[in-house]
């Protein structure tokens, strides 16, 4: 499978699971009021949208890998530390979440 399907694969299921919990977080949100597991749907579709762009990342460094492609697989673990490095960030000045 080369670069371009396998990256295109991973945004569409990432996109394609997200939308799913989302969908069904809002309808069970309507048809029981605010309820336990209508959040956790909401809250799951929210993560794995934000997740995608980290998978689609960890996919194209494993992919290069496979390739031999040193230059490219370098630098994009270093795009993966860089938004690793980003999310702690914002998880420790951020103390509400």
């Amino acid at each position: 499978m080369n670069l371009e399907r396998a990256v295109g694969a991973v945004l569409r299921a990432g996109v394609t699971i997200s939308i799913v919990c989302m969908v069904l977080g809002l309808i069970t949100t309507l048809a029981t009021g605010e309820g336990e597991a209508a959040r956790l749907l909401l809250h799951a579709g929210i993560i794995i949208l934000l997740a995608t762009p980290v998978a689609r990342v960890v996919v194209s460094i494993a992919q290069y890998v496979m390739f031999r492609d040193w230059a490219f697989a370098v630098l994009t673990t270093i795009v993966l530390v860089e938004l690793a490095a980003s999310a702690i960030a914002a998880l420790f000045f951020n103390r509400r979440l």
